[in-house]
């Protein structure tokens, strides 16, 4: 009798040597011209400054845009377990998750009254 999680560590090595290997191979077979501009920091294309313009403040769509994908992943992650496994959890898992989605609406709510969902 085999190891129930030996398929599951043999997996994971060879992803583990994919992943190793990818990154090898590219150190070794990549071109290798470097010259100031790919030696300088990444800033989305702007000189670093030693400060933002602004008093070093993100403005307020920064962090709705976060949000808004953390509520998502959060929604995603609950219901799609509930979604594969409707038929068992009956009238339990139907109140449950009703609650949940008036729970996971007041953050929706609160970004579509802060203008989060607004692409200007």
């Amino acid at each position: 009798m085999t190891n129930p999680y030996l398929p599951l560590l043999f997996l994971m090595g060879i992803a583990a040597v994919l992943a190793l290997g990818g990154v090898g191979a590219s150190a070794v077979i990549g071109p290798k011209r470097y010259n100031r501009a790919k030696l300088d920091a990444y800033e989305c294309g702007i000189e670093p400054t030693p400060h933002a313009v602004g008093g070093g403040r993100f403005p307020i769509k920064y962090y709705l845009v976060a949000m808004t994908f953390i509520v998502f992943d959060i929604e995603v992650v609950f219901l799609y377990p509930w979604a594969v496994d409707f038929a068992t959890l009956a009238l339990f898992g139907l109140v449950a998750m009703l609650g949940f989605l008036v729970l996971i609406t007041v953050p929706f709510v609160y970004e579509w009254r802060r203008g989060g969902l607004e692409w200007d």
